[in-house]
């Protein structure tokens, strides 16, 4: 198939577009090397045919979208950014970007998606309570996280809670505006889908993480803050107590995950829209990944600050048995082998 990759010259889509080669595909990558991704610079880009230029112009989507039979859609502002001034910003970059996109995929009669989603569209994670099961605590409160009180309490009678795995079932509760935007593309995707009889998979990724993470910005994921600390000799400064649980994912496993979706679009029930937690099946805690990556790098220990950010989640780490049943995926590289290789790994400034 010719593949469209939005976003291919990034972090994440840059992996997909060699995985697409590796299996025979032909990529087409779109980017429009903005600043906050690639820093001003020209990065290394992989083997394909290449379209520069912003998915949010209509004639620079219709013109990457010619000959395509389908699309895998990175191209996004990722993380929690500054602050709320950001939300402009991603909402131009990730909502409007997808909506060209899909009215232009729908001109050119392109019916196949594999959309990059994100977990953060669960808000926190599932939780249960020894009275009352399965609960789905509030935002936590500033005055709480000031005082370190960092684990969310039960919302009936304020007990402690055990952090467990969500499933696509879960309701989403976004609590930022990256995931607000993040839950916009889903729901433009499958509204695209419905209308035109398209085809279409969201992938929702967990902490991904590996070379080619971008370096020294405010956007970037917290393993890349933690790695790009540790290449100025500098310990990883670990948030809250460092307890707050993640799913760590290979970049390289989750570039194989969209190969895998894509090659099965043609097996969907057209008109609508499938949505797969894409993770490890390794819950860690954001203290012990940074432990690892230091050690790994050789560098000075992690630490922890008790520093906190309005809108981050406590724990979330997902289920992704649906991803493995329905389409055969799994993950390839482990918690350990992974770090390794990052601790070393090249960043992109």
């Amino acid at each position: 198939m010719r593949v469209l990759v939005t976003g291919g010259a990034g972090f994440i889509g840059s992996h997909v577009v060699e995985a697409l080669t590796a299996r025979g595909h032909e990529p087409v990558a779109l980017d429009a090397l903005l600043p906050t991704a690639h820093g001003g610079g020209t990065p290394e880009l992989p083997q394909a045919d290449w379209v520069y230029g912003d998915v949010r112009d209509p004639d620079v989507a219709r013109r990457a979208l010619h000959g395509v039979d389908a699309v895998c859609h990175q191209a996004a502002m990722v993380g929690l950014g500054k602050d709320f001034t950001d939300a402009a910003a991603y909402v131009g970059a990730n909502d409007l970007g997808t909506a060209v996109l899909l009215s232009a995929m729908a001109e050119a009669g392109v019916a196949r998606l594999v959309l990059a989603g994100s977990m953060v569209v669960y808000g926190e994670g599932r939780y249960d309570c020894p009275r009352h099961g399965t609960v789905r605590p509030g935002p936590r409160a500033e005055r709480d996280l000031a005082a370190g009180r960092f684990e969310p309490r039960c919302p009936v009678c304020g007990a402690e809670l055990a952090p467990g795995l969500v499933a696509e079932s879960a309701a989403a509760d976004p609590r930022n505006v990256y995931a607000t935007t993040k839950l916009a593309q889903e729901h433009l995707s499958a509204a695209w889908a419905r209308c035109t009889g398209g085809r279409a998979v969201a992938l929702r990724y967990h902490n991904v993480y590996g070379p080619r993470m971008p370096r020294d910005t405010p956007y970037a994921g917290v393993a890349s803050l933690f790695r790009s600390a540790l290449a100025r000799g500098e310990a990883p400064r670990v948030f809250e107590d460092g307890g707050q649980r993640r799913d760590f994912v290979h970049v390289r496993d989750v570039a194989a995950a969209n190969v895998t979706a894509l090659e099965a679009l043609g097996e969907r029930e057209p008109g609508a829209l499938t949505a797969y937690n894409t993770g490890s099946g390794e819950p860690h805690t954001v203290g012990e990944m940074a432990t690892a990556l230091a050690t790994a790098h050789g560098g000075p220990p992690p630490v922890v600050t008790g520093e906190y950010r309005l809108g981050d989640v406590r724990h979330i780490t997902a289920d992704s048995t649906r991803l493995r049943t329905d389409l055969g995926w799994k993950p390839e590289v482990g918690f350990g082998e992974g770090m390794a290789e990052f601790a070393g790994a090249a960043l992109r400034r």
